[in-house]
């Protein structure tokens, strides 16, 4: 009788151990000055792998970002830097890894000054605009290569300052069933991290990822 009664609790306490295992917490934004990979790793030999690829010294902690399940790899103090790990990541262990860094200056972003009352008219006028949503709506995947995407914060008027910015046309898109600006789409490493470091400088929260996970909703955002 003690050792059925001993059984059983030991089985009760499988049981509570495994509803007792805590979620995965949020991911702590990186530092000032900080570049930061997102490595997708949703299955525990994913993590495994990825650590073991990694070396010690590089800060390492699993976390959700966007509902997805990554390795937040930080303590990098140059984009280069963390460009050289996210290849080096993708190649070795076929992970795909998302850079970003922290806005220097959040609070000198134009749209979030209100000393401008008469720009918000402007997206209210109704003959331009819904024709321009009709005919450009075509969600279709990006393809292959790096995309450069702005958190906007629901506030879509940010599209005319990230068009200064990058000094092209900035578009709609969606990503982690998230919507997004979409500062640059390109091929060319160098320039997705130009781009990526100058919206960072001027205060917007960019980020760059694999654009073959970015679905296109709008190509050119009219307001």
């Amino acid at each position: 009788m003690a050792t059925t009664s001993f059984a059983y609790a030991g089985f009760i306490g499988g049981i509570s151990s495994v509803f007792a295992q805590p979620a995965i917490p949020a991911c702590q934004p990186p530092s000032a000055g900080e570049y930061l990979l997102l490595v997708v790793s949703p299955t525990a030999d994913n993590q495994k792998q990825l650590r073991s690829a990694l070396p010690p010294q590089l800060k390492t902690a699993t976390c959700k970002y966007l509902n997805e399940t990554v390795t937040r790899v930080g303590g990098f103090n140059k984009i280069d830097d963390a460009n050289r790990w996210a290849r080096y990541i993708g190649n070795i262990v076929g992970l795909s890894a998302i850079i970003t860094t922290r806005p220097k200056a959040v609070a000198n972003v134009q749209p979030f000054q209100p000393s401008q009352p008469s720009r918000p008219s402007q997206p209210f006028q109704p003959s331009q605009p819904f024709q321009q949503q009709t005919v450009s709506y075509n969600p279709q995947a990006l393809g292959q290569g790096y995309a450069v995407l702005v958190d906007y914060f629901n506030r879509p008027e940010l599209a005319n300052n990230v068009q200064q910015v990058v000094e092209g046309n900035v578009g709609f898109a969606s990503y982690g069933q998230r919507p997004y600006l979409l500062a640059v789409h390109t091929t060319n490493q160098k320039e997705a991290y130009s781009a990526l470091q100058k919206l960072n400088d001027r205060g917007f929260f960019a980020v760059l990822v694999d654009s073959r996970k970015v679905m296109l909703l709008r190509p050119v955002v009219r307001l």
